[in-house]
């Protein structure tokens, strides 16, 4: 027998968290629900075993007890119900009973016995930062993460934490985004994993913009998360990631600083002939105090010039707009500074001044001599 008592709004915000772990479709009927697991208090978790998510729920436990119901329905239901009191009730016979005002739902649970524990990691290794940052952070590098299943270790983000500090870093072969901001809390000393990019996201939907602390805890596997009342558990991605300090060059003669906001609107006025089936690099040539634009395709030909500070020493470079506009949109200031070397060598977007707690790469396209 099952039997609590919950605010509706704190019952929806629990199952709306922990559904994003739920297994859309499995050949476990379990892994497409929700464990409901009540004593002292009301835990609700999802786990798609790749990713699991907990949280606890403020609500009155009568009887104690535990109970998988399909995340889908009982979302659902629980979301129609009107704003006020749920009251909840499982029989031996895993009969539900679900009631708040004059709505009355029965549904069938499965038995907990068939729902995979969640993973337990023991803290060697940890470090907590505010929720605000984390998620910036997550924001501005995620979008780097490589899609291309060959280099799994390349689909997540690496965590370095070293000095106080946690650099963050994605690439995918074409781009690298970089992120570094001081820590509240470290235990454990130095350390380093990779977290994969599916799981990031949750993390950020789960931290708010808050200064309260968000904890990060390195297991032998895997990786947890503690945000509030909610733990989110999920594998360390395994393998050699990028040497990245050494992927990227420094000494480049070129620097130019340009306002982040007009560079945006050029690439994109000039994107508008671009499209997924008329592709082309955006042409940038480097001249003193202004970088001229261009694109060409079958649609047509796009020219703009925005206005830069320094002398591009007329170097002439094509990129791929996305990964430019990217790079740019992502960048947390309103003016960045663009340091190049030659036609075929990468672009490095940093802050103009301050502490170097961003940087992107990007790599350039081949351009075809000059039509």
């Amino acid at each position: 027998m099952i039997k609590f008592s919950c605010e509706k709004v704190f019952l929806q915000n629990a199952i709306a968290v922990t559904s994003r772990a739920v297994a859309q479709k499995s050949s476990i009927p379990a892994l497409e629900g929700l464990l409901i697991h009540a004593d002292q208090q009301l835990t609700i978790s999802g786990y798609n075993m790749q990713t699991g998510i907990r949280t606890n729920v403020f609500a009155n436990v009568v009887e104690g007890g535990d109970i998988v119901l399909n995340a889908r329905l009982f979302g659902d239901i629980i979301r129609r119900m009107p704003d006020d009191m749920v009251t909840f009730t499982a029989d031996e016979k895993m009969m539900v009973h679900v009631s708040c005002g004059d709505a009355d739902f029965d549904i069938l649970g499965l038995s907990a016995a068939d729902y995979p524990d969640l993973p337990e990691v023991e803290d060697e290794y940890a470090v907590s930062m505010q929720q605000k940052v984390l998620r910036s952070m997550i924001e501005e590098v995620a979008f780097a993460v490589s899609t291309n299943e060959s280099r799994p270790v390349h689909t997540g983000a690496l965590f370095e934490i070293a000095d106080m500090s946690l650099s963050m870093v994605a690439v995918d072969g074409f781009r690298l985004a970089f992120r570094r901001e001081k820590l509240e809390k470290l235990e454990g000393g130095a350390f380093s994993f990779v977290c994969p990019g599916s799981a990031l996201s949750e993390v950020k939907s789960i931290c708010g913009d808050t200064e309260d602390l968000v904890t990060v805890t390195l297991g032998k596997r895997h990786i947890l998360f503690e945000i509030g009342d909610t733990q989110l558990i999920c594998r360390r991605l395994e393998g050699e990631f990028l040497d990245y300090k050494n992927a990227i060059p420094r000494k480049n003669p070129i620097q130019i600083v340009a306002e982040t906001k007009a560079l945006i609107e050029s690439i994109d006025r000039v994107s508008v002939v671009i499209s997924d089936k008329l592709k082309s690099p955006v042409r940038c040539l480097f001249d003193h105090d202004k970088v001229m634009l261009s694109a060409k395709t079958g649609n047509g030909e796009a020219k703009d010039v925005c206005r830069v500070s320094g002398d591009g020493d007329k170097l002439e470079i094509g990129f791929n707009n996305r990964y430019l506009m990217e790079a740019l949109r992502y960048a947390p200031a309103d003016k960045v500074k663009i340091e190049l070397n030659t036609g075929v060598s990468p672009a490095i977007i940093v802050p103009v001044e301050g502490e170097e707690n961003f940087l992107y790469m990007v790599l350039p396209v081949r351009l075809k001599s000059a039509e």
